[in-house]
């Protein structure tokens, strides 16, 4: 779990678009660990972890490309029913937003890799590190 760098790179919503975003990351030896997409009607922002966000941010404001840096967290969770559910119930009890996240891994796999966008990147580490409190039974009153 630890705090990782997005960039939001908005670009015209366009077929190609995406194809040159992701050759021009390519020719400079960045990989990409996650991306996202989300479209309106003129435009689409691609969210991106990615291996050097540094070269990656300079890179695309030199073509003259719209970047926006945030912190996120990059956590790694079991695949299993539940997890998500106690992962938002321990930042929702610390009042800690979940602004918007993206996962995913093959059905078969043990664990997920996610990427949360909170109001509180460095509060939010600390509360999922901490342990998790035993969940409370009804009582049979």
């Amino acid at each position: 779990m630890q705090i990782v760098t997005q960039l939001a790179v908005f670009l015209a919503n366009r077929p190609g678009a995406l194809a040159r975003l992701c050759e021009a990351l390519a020719l400079a030896g960045i990989n990409i660990h996650a991306i996202s997409t989300s479209d309106t009607v003129d435009h689409t922002v691609v969210r991106l972890v990615v291996t050097d966000p540094r070269k990656a941010l300079f890179l695309l404001e030199e073509r003259g490309t719209l970047v926006v840096e945030n912190d996120v967290l990059l956590i790694e969770i079991e695949n299993q029913p539940g997890a998500l559910a106690d992962i938002a119930g321990r930042l929702a009890q610390a009042q800690i937003n979940i602004e918007y996240l993206y996962s995913t891994a093959p059905p078969a796999a043990s664990r997920v890799n996610m990427i949360l966008r909170v109001s509180d990147a460095r509060r939010a580490l600390r509360v999922l590190h901490a342990k998790p409190r035993a969940a409370r039974r009804p009582s049979k009153a």
